[in-house]
């Protein structure tokens, strides 16, 4: 595994451990509506986005499986930095922080659905918004470190 990734940077982050323990749910967060873009049969599109898939089915399921191949991975970096790497935890809550707001821009005030449906993920990424930026200024906080503390 060492070949894969080089040694942990967590004995460098002085954030609070609050915050890699919020990017890690995050990460968890990708990785479970990636999986059903991925694995279920219309890939959430009709089922959970509620979308219409009488036109072209093939390639709405078709995006949707790309999409959730790219939420696999994207949780999956996001649950290595918060285990392993989290001194990046203040550069990936930064990213996830400007990814949900140009999601909600593109969604409620710009590109939005046809008719005015929403599917879940708009919602989310407008009630993600807070935490990110809450756990965002706790990972950029220096606390103090306790002598053992292996952050």
């Amino acid at each position: 595994m060492t070949a894969l990734l080089p040694p942990s940077t967590n004995h460098h982050y002085r954030g609070a451990r609050a915050a890699a323990w919020f990017l890690a749910l995050y990460g968890v967060g990708w990785i479970v509506p990636g999986m059903i873009h991925s694995f279920l049969p219309d890939g959430g599109a009709g089922t959970i986005a509620g979308l219409d898939l009488g036109h072209n089915p093939a390639l709405i399921i078709g995006l949707f499986a790309w999409a959730g191949a790219t939420q696999i991975a994207h949780g999956m970096v996001t649950l290595i930095v918060a285990l392993h790497y989290r001194s990046l935890v203040p550069l990936l809550l930064a990213i996830s922080l400007l990814e949900r707001v140009l999601l909600s821009w593109s969604a409620w005030m710009g590109r939005g659905p046809a008719g005015g449906h929403h599917p879940p993920e708009h919602y989310a990424s407008l009630i993600m918004i807070p935490f990110i930026m809450l756990f965002l200024l706790l990972a950029l906080r220096p606390t103090a470190i306790k002598s053992g503390d292996s952050r």
